[in-house]
């Protein structure tokens, strides 16, 4: 790859991946270079199933949150779009969000949805995405299995109730893994060194994620990192520049966040608002990453 394009996808790394309060810099740090390693396996995959959806169970709310899904469903649009094979998997509690997500983008993704206590239902999710000639599993801001078997948010609540084991069916193949996470309890994160996560994230010897992958990007918000892939997708990959470009701006960025609100009553994961925010920050500061990564990506990629 040429220096030029090398220099983009470190730029579009350091945008995307960079701790916003949550003590997650030494994990950042372990995962530099990632995000383009990351890209350039995706770039080669015949058919990519997504893995989202995270609930948010606090005082009196019970909602899916909007970190992830957004992101989730619009990289899947972008490589819908450039004819890859995609779908994504969801348990109940957040497949509406999932679904309302994919519907404002306007591509056609297959989502295939599991009760949270329905064994059966991964295992033919899995044979699905093998006859589908998936070759690439992503999960992205999904809260994964902590030491003691138990999905658990960044405070520590144990989530099973709310929370299929998709970790099982992130596993289930020897497909390329990919993992999106911002605080330590996503799948992926135990490609980390034992006990990072422990020693530097709060609660995260109890948070930490045990299952692994192949390529770990470690974000600011998972949706970033969803968007970070886009933008190298658009430097690796000849001929998909124009498809992540239609899809990675911050208006579809704001409408697909409203509509999971709308239709879903999708909550703010740090807020638990039901308002068109992500883990805090409000549309101008998603808007202004995403013009960032626009002009790395489209100002630099090319030869």
């Amino acid at each position: 790859m040429s220096p030029r394009k090398n220099s983009a996808l470190a730029a579009i790394e350091a945008q995307v991946c960079r701790d916003v309060g949550r003590g997650t810099q030494a994990l950042i740090d372990a995962s530099r270079g990632e995000l383009a390693a990351a890209a350039q396996a995706m770039a080669g995959a015949t058919g990519i199933g997504f893995i989202t959806g995270f609930f948010v169970p606090r005082d009196d709310v019970a909602a899916p949150e909007t970190d992830g899904p957004v992101g989730t469903a619009l990289l899947a649009a972008a490589l819908g779009a450039c004819g890859i094979p995609v779908r994504i998997a969801v348990d109940s509690p957040c497949a509406d969000a999932v679904r309302a997500a994919v519907h404002e983008t306007g591509i056609d993704v297959i989502v295939d949805e599991v009760g949270v206590v329905d064994r059966p239902g991964i295992e033919r999710v899995a044979a699905a995405w093998r006859t589908a000639g998936v070759s690439h599993a992503v999960a992205i801001e999904r809260c994964g299995l902590s030491p003691d078997g138990r999905p658990r948010n960044m405070r520590g609540v144990d989530v099973s109730p709310w929370t299929a084991p998709l970790d099982d069916l992130y596993t289930a193949a020897p497909w390329v893994r990919v993992g999106v996470g911002d605080g330590g309890n996503e799948i992926g994160m135990g490609k980390l060194p034992a006990g990072l996560i422990a020693e530097t994230v709060p609660n995260g010897e109890r948070i930490a994620c045990i299952t692994a992958c192949d390529h770990l990007v470690v974000a600011g918000v998972s949706n970033w990192g969803a968007y970070g892939l886009m933008a190298a997708l658009a430097v690796v990959r000849d001929g998909w520049s124009s498809a992540m470009a239609k899809f990675l701006t911050a208006e579809r960025d704001l409408a697909v966040t409203r509509a999971i609100v709308e239709k879903s009553g999708a909550v703010d994961g740090v807020t638990a608002r039901n308002e068109p925010t992500v883990d805090g920050f409000p549309a101008e500061i998603h808007g202004a990453l995403i013009g960032e990564l626009r002009r790395i990506a489209w100002g630099l990629a090319a030869d």
